[in-house]
């Protein structure tokens, strides 16, 4: 439930600042908006946030969130743009959602991937072992001397 709340905000967040860049200073379709904010949203919150940020720091996180921001904007919009340069309007775009994406680092390092690594460490720490204990506990040399001869 907390990463549905997280995708959300990413989503909604992702969304506003596309429509302020895209909507307002190019003639994009809002239905066009909303999918380009989709995919950047889902796509970064699997690569960016899931795959990288745990593995990594909130820098490198938010480069790669920057790159792959940058990436899937312009391949999904090449071809609609035609009022502004697209290269401009995406370059801003992608750093407002980089500036997002840097807090937004936070947002999880405190709370969900907190509560992650506490559930991993609650099933790490239920493990019980047994170990297997014997009468002898030490060989009895007499007998080792008798099998010899």
């Amino acid at each position: 439930m907390d990463h549905l709340k997280a995708l959300l905000l990413k989503l909604i967040s992702s969304f506003v600042l596309l429509y302020i860049v895209f909507g307002i200073f190019t003639d994009m379709s809002v239905g066009r908006i909303f999918f380009t904010s989709l995919m950047v949203g889902v796509i970064s919150y699997i690569i960016g946030d899931r795959l990288i940020l745990p593995r990594s720091n909130n820098l490198v996180a938010t480069i790669a969130d920057f790159g792959l921001a940058f990436l899937i904007m312009w391949l999904l919009n090449r071809n609609e743009v035609l009022t502004w340069n697209l290269y401009e309007m995406t370059l801003i775009a992608a750093l407002g959602l980089t500036l997002f994406e840097y807090f937004f680092h936070n947002y999880l390092s405190r709370n969900i991937d907190k509560k992650d690594r506490q559930r991993n460490e609650k099933t790490a720490g239920n493990l019980q072992y047994q170990t297997e204990a014997a009468e002898e506990l030490a060989p009895n040399e007499v007998e080792n001397l008798k099998n010899r001869e």
